[in-house]
């Protein structure tokens, strides 16, 4: 039997199971997950430190729940224009905020190279303020909005004012909340489909965690919608390597955080942008602000943002399994290594690429064959453990790490306007 399959196996007999399993190993993540529930109140660690942890095991849930919507998610898709010919095609949004938007930065190269038609990130806060500039009347669009809560002001006011002034404009909403607003503004709507996932993910610490690399990892089935099977070997790849990544991240994360870095800044290019992206603000969020956080493209560094970079800087870069951009990213390390401008690089990439001379002062390796477009939910769960490790040494909760409410789980309420 396969790892996948016991590890499913594991999981199917409920959470706790597969966790008292793993909290009996040296997984430095399994080691907060086993502490007393009294322990992890008073760290502030009830919730995240799991979250990360159940990661690999919940995508097997998310993939099912991806089966029981399949049908309807190509019946919508269809009726959208998806599979139409190539000069009526819609143009694919994928919207969310904060987080959310990460999501759909992830997707983008892959729903163009799956559909076959033009597919873009667009933030929902970006969307709320624009929206006449993105969505010209009579144009097909379909709106993918990814949102943990369902309930943030900026995708639930989209998402209302795309109903009512671009009828033609189809949305397919993907949410870990049944009871979200969002939910509830797609059921008996013949423009809008909504998938919910399990309530497992729906994630009560505040950073997103499962949530976002369950949410990608249905995004990825949806982009796959008529070419399931040629994806379902690549899924069990991303679910083994989340698995053995999990305990190496872990480790790194936590011998990094006790540096006390000031600043961590974090590279990704393609679909592994949005990661970088994505671990740079679980790092800010989880720390208050207290460690000062950027992220940018392997090529961008060098047009300014490199002037950022100080010896009490640390420089994580995702790297892509691509031979060519390897040039570009290891030449970028090397270079920043020569000019001493910051105190440690980590590298995430292949585990077969190796470690160049001169390029990093760490690397970690993601085992098996993952094409970039797929490594998200992989990768970005160093981030989300640097974020959790960052929070405990800086004497913050990760649960909770804003003690004064400058940041919230949701973000409340404020004047939306027309």
């Amino acid at each position: 039997m396969s790892s996948f399959l016991r590890e499913k196996l594991r999981y199917d007999h409920g959470f706790d199971v597969y966790l008292q399993e793993k909290c009996s190993g040296v997984n430095k993540l399994y080691e907060l997950v086993g502490l007393t529930e009294e322990e992890k109140d008073a760290k502030g660690i009830v919730a995240t430190p799991r979250e990360i942890a159940q990661q690999p095991a919940s995508w097997e849930t998310t993939r099912r729940i991806f089966e029981q919507h399949s049908v309807a998610i190509r019946s919508f898709l269809v009726a959208a224009g998806v599979r139409g010919p190539e000069s009526s095609k819609p143009t694919v949004i994928l919207t969310g905020a904060g987080s959310s938007d990460y999501i759909g930065q992830t997707l983008a190269l892959l729903f163009r190279k799956e559909w076959g038609c033009g597919a873009i990130a667009i933030a929902s806060t970006d969307m709320l303020l624009n929206m006449s500039c993105y969505l010209t009347p009579g144009r097909t669009n379909v709106c993918i909005s990814f949102s943990r809560s369902g309930d943030s002001p900026e995708g639930i006011a989209v998402l209302q004012q795309a109903l009512e002034k671009y009828p033609e404009v189809r949305h397919l909403v993907i949410t870990c909340n049944e009871r979200g607003r969002m939910a509830d503004l797609c059921r008996n709507c013949a423009e809008a489909y909504v998938a919910v996932l399990d309530d497992t993910v729906n994630d009560r610490g505040l950073a997103m965690t499962s949530s976002f690399t369950n949410m990608v990892v249905f995004g990825q089935f949806v982009a796959h919608s008529w070419r399931v099977d040629a994806y379902l070997p690549i899924f069990e790849e991303i679910v083994m390597a989340g698995e053995a990544f999990l305990p190496i991240a872990a480790e790194c994360a936590e011998t990094l955080a006790t540096a006390m870095y000031e600043r961590v800044c974090v590279l990704g290019s393609g679909a592994l942008t949005g990661v970088a992206k994505e671990s740079a603000l679980k790092v800010l969020e989880m720390t208050a602000g207290r460690v000062k956080t950027m992220s940018e493209s392997v090529l961008g560094l060098r047009h300014g943002p490199m002037a950022a970079l100080d010896t009490r800087t640390l420089l994580v870069c995702f790297a892509s399994g691509d031979a060519r951009m390897h040039h570009y990213e290891f030449d970028l390390l090397r270079e920043v290594g020569a000019k001493g401008i910051v105190a440690e690089r980590v590298v995430v990439g292949p585990a077969g690429a190796g470690n160049p001379m001169g390029c990093a002062e760490r690397y970690l390796g993601i085992s098996g064959d993952i094409p970039d477009l797929y490594r998200p939910p992989v990768d970005v769960m160093l981030g989300q453990l640097l974020g959790l490790y960052c929070s405990l040494a800086h004497g913050l909760k990760p649960d909770r790490p804003s003690p004064g409410g400058v940041i919230s789980r949701v973000v409340g309420e404020f004047a939306i306007y027309e």
